[in-house]
């Protein structure tokens, strides 16, 4: 599942201090903790700064610029977080450097994004910005670009930088929600749980994420479950405007939310939104499959879940609305309910939009719940 259009909270998800002060452990957290009142005017005077260093680099972004200035800073927010957490962070730019390929990032680019994010650094943290915070941010960001740059190395000897995809059918699940299968012309490989970035040519360099909603199959098909945001751009015209036939470009598969297929712990799953993947385990494993939703008609698949669950006696589905009478069906959050499941001993994995996914995680961590069991993937 994806959030689609849907903006992320800023900065959330991430250990965001309350104040500069929170952020002891070096000067780049310090100084960059100090960008956060001015967030949204910090990551405009940047890229106003790299598009002055390089006209070249603004054919790569897209007119509007709202979304991407809010993903940039909580990029930068996970970078400066992760630190501490050297192979988690490597993880993170790996795929990062992959995804970059899309946009048409060079290696040369790349001293050009540091010249812009020091200029940018220098003015709206001068407060505390000195020679040991410039030196911090120029290893730091060195060693992440150095990451960057050899994942997209090995990529491009195996796969292209993005994928042309056919439209072969649409189908509404509701007055907002649509399933698209596509048909690329060259052959994709994904895990069961991985994402793709989708672009139509209505929106140019103008990138959303979705999951793939179904397993690899031999004839190559992929199923994406769209639902139109409003306020969105590129969702309603993936429901709304897109027919059999229809080009669309695809990024690189992405994300580590798959199946452990080595462990032998029960699974809990929490999931909201839209495009629930479709892989039933193996039968020594029970999975518990809470389905939240807004309101009853957003629980579109609820049938085929419960055919699922009819052929997979291993497997419990449990559907709730938030924002409607329950009926039938559970009353709450996604959150809220991970606030009553039981989770002992059994790998979570959370999906949805990442403000959802970062409160339902908080929740069972509150409660108990061990790190190393709870997986999901963030859409920055």
């Amino acid at each position: 599942m994806s959030a689609g259009d849907e903006p992320a909270d800023q900065a959330e998800g991430f250990p965001v201090p309350s104040s500069a002060g929170d952020a002891v452990r070096n000067p780049a957290q310090v100084s960059f903790w100090l960008l956060e009142p001015a967030a949204d005017a910090a990551m405009t005077y940047f890229y106003a700064q790299l598009f002055a260093i390089d006209s070249e680099i603004g054919s790569m972004f897209p007119a509007s610029m709202d979304v991407q200035r809010k993903r940039l800073f909580q990029a930068l927010a996970r970078i400066t977080a992760g630190q501490d957490d050297p192979d988690t962070l490597t993880g993170y730019l790996t795929e990062l450097g992959r995804a970059h390929r899309k946009f048409g990032v060079r290696e040369r680019h790349y001293a050009i994004f540091r010249r812009a994010l020091l200029a940018t650094l220098r003015r709206f943290a001068a407060r505390d910005w000195n020679e040991a915070a410039q030196r911090a941010w120029e290893t730091a960001f060195d060693h992440a670009a150095a990451i960057m740059i050899e994942a997209a190395r090995r990529d491009a000897e195996e796969t292209p930088a993005w994928w042309i995809a056919t439209v072969t059918r649409t189908e509404l699940r509701g007055p907002d929600i649509a399933v698209l299968t596509l048909q690329p012309e060259q052959p994709l490989s994904y895990l069961p749980g991985q994402h793709v970035s989708v672009q139509t040519p209505r929106w140019p360099r103008l990138w959303r994420t979705y999951s793939i909603a179904n397993t690899p199959h031999p004839d190559g098909l992929l199923r994406l479950h769209v639902r139109a945001v409003g306020g969105g751009l590129v969702s309603p015209v993936l429901v709304h405007q897109v027919r059999a036939g229809d080009p669309l470009v695809l990024g690189a598969p992405a994300g580590s939310m798959t199946a452990d297929i080595r462990s032998s712990r029960d699974v809990l799953c929490l999931a909201g939104g839209t495009g629930l993947i479709s892989a039933p385990s193996p039968r020594h494993r029970e999975i518990v499959l809470y389905h939240g939703a807004r309101r009853h008609q957003d629980l579109y698949d609820l049938a085929e879940l419960r055919e699922m669950e009819l052929a997979y006696p291993w497997l419990q589905v449990i559907p709730a609305v938030a924002d409607e009478p329950a009926g039938d069906v559970m009353s709450g959050t996604v959150p809220e309910l991970a606030a009553k499941a039981t989770f002992a001993e059994r790998d979570i994995y959370i999906s949805g939009p990442d403000h959802m996914i970062v409160k339902t995680a908080r929740v069972l961590k509150e409660r108990g719940a061990q790190d190393h069991l709870i997986h999901y993937d963030l859409e920055v």
